[in-house]
């Protein structure tokens, strides 16, 4: 019978403080740390902890029926610790039970697989070895930030040892092909893609309390029906973790849905099963050629949402040029840094073509302009530029 997967994204961007030109060379202190410790007890409060109780229930009350997965980036991890230590606690007891799948990826939702093998391979390593510490998995499975792919991405994740790799169904990648089977990378045919059906996630995400939708209000028994006469062998619901209590709140009826969708849907006879189950109990109809990336951002499903403009360039390149430097110095306090000016957050927020998805592209977003984004983000990346410089001095003088 088919079966159906649940993925969560859980991710937290470290925000900048508003930082001036006359900063530079005089104070390196680049976070908001208030506004960082706001965001993370409110997503802890309205999204982490009720989320979590309500998957505990789910998986008390149907064990091995029900299993979902995760991934926490490195960020959302570290924030937790200093600011909602309940919240993560409440994420090792959902690992504790053994129906929860940690997914490796990139610590601090990067787009470093667009920056060359190197900066990847150091950032899931990185993040592959948080999930080891907190959750006590060795993940096989790899998620790119927002579905990032590519036959060459995936190439790459499966000469780290990954067995899975989460995809976005796109339309133009598939063609006339369903999102709900498996695939193999034309590049390793070992490695199994599995791929998100956006329009059953999306419908959750951002359609789910849309007065104006014609499918208001969406029920469990509608939303079971549609996954029914689906065709394919698996379903992949994947989901930033936001949705339940933060884009969807707690009023919508959003926790009520999801506890009836899940109840229903194994009184039918379905089973939820993790990416790394879903390979294993399905084989692969195909090959799937994905010559150039995808990912779930926006109506492009393409790599625009970051990189289609000059000043979102301009920053993706210099910051990258200095991964050497970094790497080389291997500072604690460098490569704190160098962690949260990689997150893809900063180069969306400098983004100037016309989003569809507004909600989303404005939900934390902290500037009043792409340009504000960009400059901000400059003023910081060339204070951090100019202290490897001064240290790089440092070390060749001794």
């Amino acid at each position: 019978m088919k079966t159906l997967s649940l993925f969560f994204e859980v991710h937290r961007p470290m925000l900048l403080r508003t930082y001036r030109f006359f900063d530079m060379g005089v104070d390196h202190n680049y976070l908001d740390d208030a506004r960082n410790r706001t965001a993370m007890q409110r997503a802890a409060m309205n999204v982490y902890q009720p989320m979590n109780a309500l998957l505990a229930d789910l998986i008390r009350a149907h064990g091995n029926r029900f299993h979902v997965s995760f991934y926490l980036s490195g960020l959302a991890i570290e924030q937790m610790r200093s600011f909602a230590p309940d919240a993560l606690q409440s994420f090792r007891d959902l690992a504790a039970t053994g129906c929860v799948e940690f997914v490796a990826g990139t610590y601090s939702d990067s787009l470093a697989s667009l920056a060359g093998e190197e900066p990847f391979r150091d950032e899931v390593a990185r993040h592959t070895e948080i999930i080891r510490r907190e959750f006590g998995q060795t993940p096989r499975t790899l998620y790119n930030t927002a579905m990032l792919y590519s036959d060459s991405i995936g190439a790459m994740a499966a000469s780290m040892g990954y067995q899975t790799m989460l995809g976005e169904g796109a339309r133009h990648l598939l063609g006339w092909k369903s999102p709900n089977y498996v695939y193999a990378n034309p590049l390793n045919q070992k490695l199994r893609v599995l791929l998100r059906n956006y329009r059953l996630s999306d419908d959750i995400a951002f359609r789910f309390s849309d007065t104006r939708w014609s499918e208001w209000p969406l029920t469990a028994e509608k939303y079971l029906g549609w996954i029914q006469g689906d065709r394919g062998d698996t379903v992949n619901l994947c989901l930033d973790y936001d949705v339940f209590g933060s884009w969807q709140r707690a009023d919508s009826g959003i926790f009520d849905f999801v506890r009836a969708f899940v109840d229903q849907a194994i009184g039918s006879g379905f089973t939820f099963v993790t990416p790394a189950e879903s390979a294993r109990a399905h084989q692969p109809i195909g090959i799937l050629h994905a010559p150039h990336a995808t990912s779930w951002a926006d109506e492009e499903r393409d790599t625009s949402a970051w990189l289609g403009n000059e000043l979102q360039q301009e920053a993706f390149n210099k910051l990258y040029a200095q991964y050497e430097a970094v790497r080389q110095l291997d500072s604690p306090d460098l490569n704190h840094v160098w962690n949260f000016l990689q997150t893809a957050d900063h180069f969306y927020w400098m983004g100037t073509k016309w989003f569809t998805e507004a909600s989303r592209q404005n939900s934390n977003n902290p500037y009043g302009s792409s340009y504000d984004a960009f400059i901000n983000y400059m003023n910081v990346l060339s204070d951090f530029i100019n202290e490897i410089a001064r240290r790089k001095a440092a070390a060749t003088s001794r």
